[in-house]
Parts: C-alpha cells; sequence; structure tokens
C-alpha cells in the first residue's frame, strides 16, 4: 500500500510514522489487501492532536476518519477505527453481492440414477402447446427461424406435407428434420 504522510505544525518522527505505519498494516490485514493507497495528516492545534486518515480501496471506495486526542497513539487509533467500520461494511456488502448471484457455469452434480428409488424420480412437467402446424415451405421456415426468438420451429413441408423441425445449431447454420409417412 501507497503511503503518503503529512505534518502540519508537527514534525514527523520516525517514531511517529512507526505507529501510523504499524495501524495501517493492521487496517490493510483487514481489509484483506483491498487497499490502494493512504494519506495521512497530522496536526497539532492549541492542546489536541487530529489524525486525518483518507483510505483509496478497490472499486473506487474512498474512506475517510478524523480522529481527535490529547496524544497521537490515541488519535490515529480513533481515525483508524472509523476507517475499519466504513471498510468492513463496504466488505459485507461485496460478500453479500457475491452471495447473491447466480452463476451460470455453477450446475448442481447429477445424482446417479441407480441411489435414486424409483419411486421418488419426478418426471418432468409437460406444457401442452395447442395451434396448428402451418405448411410452409423450407425457406419459409429458415426465413422465420432468423426472424423469431424460438429455438426451433416445427411445421408441415409445403411441397411433402411431411411434419418437420428446423433449428439453429452451434456452428450457426440451419438444420433440418423431416419425419417419415
Amino acid at each position: 500500500m501507497k503511503l503518503m504522510l503529512t505534518g502540519r505544525n508537527v514534525e514527523v518522527t520516525p517514531a511517529l510514522r512507526q505507529q501510523v505505519v504499524r495501524r495501517l498494516a493492521r487496517l490493510e490485514r483487514v481489509l484483506g489487501g483491498a487497499a490502494l493507497s493512504a494519506q495521512v495528516v497530522l496536526q497539532s492545534e492549541k492542546y489536541r492532536l487530529v489524525t486525518d486518515l483518507t483510505l483509496h480501496m478497490r472499486g473506487d471506495h474512498v474512506l475517510t476518519g478524523v480522529g481527535g486526542a490529547t496524544t497521537w497513539a490515541l488519535s490515529i487509533k480513533e481515525a483508524a477505527e472509523r476507517i475499519e467500520q466504513q471498510g468492513q461494511r463496504v466488505k459485507d456488502k461485496w460478500t453479500t453481492r457475491k452471495r447473491r448471484a447466480t452463476g451460470g457455469k455453477r450446475l448442481p452434480a447429477p445424482v446417479p440414477a441407480e441411489t435414486e428409488p424409483a419411486d421418488t424420480r419426478k418426471s418432468p412437467r409437460i406444457y401442452r402447446v395447442r395451434g396448428g402446424v402451418k405448411p410452409l415451405t423450407i425457406d419459409d421456415a429458415a426465413s422465420r427461424l432468423d426472424g423469431g426468438s424460438d429455438p426451433f420451429l416445427v411445421f408441415r413441408n409445403a411441397d411433402t406435407g411431411r411434419l418437420a423441425v428446423v433449428y439453429r445449431r452451434k456452428d450457426g447454420h440451419v438444420a433440418l428434420v423431416e419425419g417419415e409417412r
């Protein structure tokens, strides 16, 4: 993680830098490496030491935390705790979004037919569609298949009078299946 440390009315000593680096290392561990860079401004006011912490995370998330106390350790800790709370919220959103998503590649494992008793097998639901099978030529059926959203078209061949099906193959061509009399 890239760190930019600035002191206003404060000299940034190596011990102060070490406190900030230690606290940011803990934040980075909690956030799971999602932190990209941090900007820390240490500022001394009259009786108060203020730490302004800005953390940039992946996904264009910017977390900010301001801590004010009488010692640098408490000030840095307060600012880091506020960042940690915001980071946990963002991380929770990421995990719930991943849980809700349905992956098309993840299919349930097929159950072997031998282990399942014949009584518990469910037959597929069959939907009956009423409508006449129109007589068409093969060229008309292929053009209707191109124009429509259906994966196949059942029709009666106008030339032969036989029942036929046209469907789109994986290679993009149209296939014809014709029944016998």
